[in-house]
Formats: structure tokens, sequence, C-alpha cells
């Protein structure tokens, strides 16, 4: 195959809307004719993809697997709930989970992973979109491992096994028993899948979402009548007492148990422990939310109607 320049890979890129390796494999195979590279596209069924390329893929499937102490979760997006429900579309997902174990967070390289009936996990997704007729994207990708105890998904609307709309992977490091370190995981995967937590601990909370709340509750203090004239040491005082409670409400440790409302999870936990048989830490949790953050189009009959009569 001849060498291609990158710049030619852009410019078909460009032309096509197929991915970069596809649009590389073509000038290779096509010693870097543009448009003797278009036709193999189109031959290969790719340039149907690229037509589909700007749909919004906001359906679809989140799937996990596991492999002794390593999970992965990932998210495989299609345009509508009917194609999420298609066998090949569902046996893709979980296939790509699977691959996700060996890519270990790497999502460009879980992109370019090699499949068992060959071809990359980029050229079948391709191959799926010529082939049922929607836009697909694996959106997303993650990755947990624990040298020690276990690592458990939880899927909630399952659809098939380890196929869903929320999937959850929760790491414990104990050295405690296997079976009672998996018990434990999945409520707390549950309990995750159920209030969404934004970190394990107060340390692993994003700096800029502390930033942010914190804005807003000195924003809401000088507006409240009732601070009025107080000292600032008052002021600053009440600021962190709200954040305190925020950060009860999106710290898992922090969080009422939803199993055990009367008990925090870092609480529960620790009285877990004695089933368990051994000291249990939190290594980590993954969840995906399918469409999570995904714009999806609005429909809106009457602009359309107005544009189409002129009328505003």
């Amino acid at each position: 195959m001849a060498e291609v320049s990158a710049a030619l890979v852009k410019e078909l890129r460009e032309k096509t809307g197929v991915g970069m390796m596809d649009c590389k494999k073509a000038l290779a195979e096509n010693a870097g004719d543009i448009e003797a590279s278009i036709d193999w596209l189109r031959a290969k069924g790719l340039s149907k993809a690229a037509k589909k390329a700007d749909r919004a893929a906001a359906e679809g499937l989140v799937a996990v697997a596991v492999a002794g102490v390593r999970g992965a979760v990932i998210e495989f997006n299609s345009e509508t709930d009917f194609v999420a429900r298609n066998e090949t579309f569902q046996k893709a997902a979980a296939a790509f989970a699977q691959k996700a174990l060996d890519a270990k967070g790497d999502h460009e390289a879980l992109l370019a992973a090699t499949l068992p009936e060959g071809g990359t996990v980029q050229e079948s997704t391709t191959q799926l979109i010529a082939t049922i007729g929607e836009n697909m994207t694996l959106r997303r990708s993650a990755y947990l491992e624990v040298g020690a105890g276990v690592v458990t998904p939880y899927v909630h609307g399952q659809v098939a096994d380890g196929l869903g709309r929320i999937g959850v992977l929760v790491a414990l490091e104990s050295a405690g028993q296997t079976a009672a370190l998996e018990d434990i995981a999945k409520k707390i995967a549950m309990h995750v899948a159920a209030t969404n937590p934004l970190a394990v601990s107060d340390t692993e909370v994003p700096a800029e979402a502390i930033a942010r709340e914190r804005a807003v509750y000195e924003e809401q203090v000088k507006e409240d009548p009732k601070m009025a004239g107080k000292p600032e040491n008052v002021l600053k005082g009440v600021v962190e007492g709200r954040i305190r409670k925020f950060l009860e409400e999106v710290v898992l440790t922090k969080q009422k148990f939803v199993m055990a409302p009367d008990q925090t999870v870092e609480a529960w936990v620790k009285a877990a422990e004695k089933d368990a048989g051994g000291a249990i830490r939190i290594a980590g949790f993954k969840r995906f939310q399918l469409g999570e953050g995904v714009e999806k189009p609005k429909d809106d009959f009457a602009a359309e109607v107005a544009g189409m009569t002129g009328k505003s």
C-alpha cells in the first residue's frame, strides 16, 4: 500500500465525512487518488454512513463487562430506541464492552481494537451504520481495576445481560470474602444508580464544582435580607455550612444509604466489614446513563410550517 499524507486524509474526510482510519485505508488502496478513494468508500458502503453522521444519536445502550477484578462500561448510541432493541446492535454493544476491558479506559485504543471476527471496533460501527441505516457512535468508555477485592456491575433498565439504560461499576478494595464483597458492591452500585454521586470522597469532587456552588451561595447570602449587616465571618460561616451540605448530597460516602437511610454509605460499609471478614475501601465507581449530556434535537412543527409559508 502507498503511504499517504495527513493532508490527503484530512481532505478525503472533509469530502466524505468518513472516519480518518477508513480514509487513510482508502487512499492507501488507491495510490492517494481522491476520486478513486471516494468510489472505493462508496463500494464498501462507508459513504452511506457519512451521510448519517450529523444525526443526533442519543438512544442506544449502556453495556458493562467484568473479568475478575477488572471492569469496563461503554455507551453505544443510536438514533432510535427501536435500533437499540436490534439483536445485532446489542451483540455489538456487548462485544465493545468486552474490548473495553483490554483498552483500560483508553477510548482511542478501544476504537482501534480488533474484533475476533476481524476489523476494528470503529470499522464495525461504520459497517453497522451502513447496514442498519442509522447514525451510531461509541460515545465513551471507562475502566476500573483493583489489586485485591471485587469490581461489580449493576445495570438498571436491563434489556439483555449486561445491557441497559444505566450501567454502574463499583470497585471495592479488600482482602475479605469474595461472595460477601460482591453482595456489598452490588448494593452500593444500586445506590449509585439511584443517586448519581459526583465522587467517592470530598477530595475527589472537582474543584470547579465546589467553586461554582460557593459562588451561588455567596450571592444568595448577599441577597438575603436576614443577612444584612452581619459580620463577614458570619457570612462566610453560612456559605461554608452550605458547602458542607452540598458535599453531603454529592459525595458517595457521605450520602444517606438508600437501603438504610439512617446510615451514611460510609457507616453502612464499615458495618458490612464484619460479614466480609476484612476492611473495605470503596476504590471507585463509574456510572453511565444513556444519553447523558447529549443534546437531543427538538421537532418544531410550527417553525417548519412558518418556514414553508414564509410566515414568522
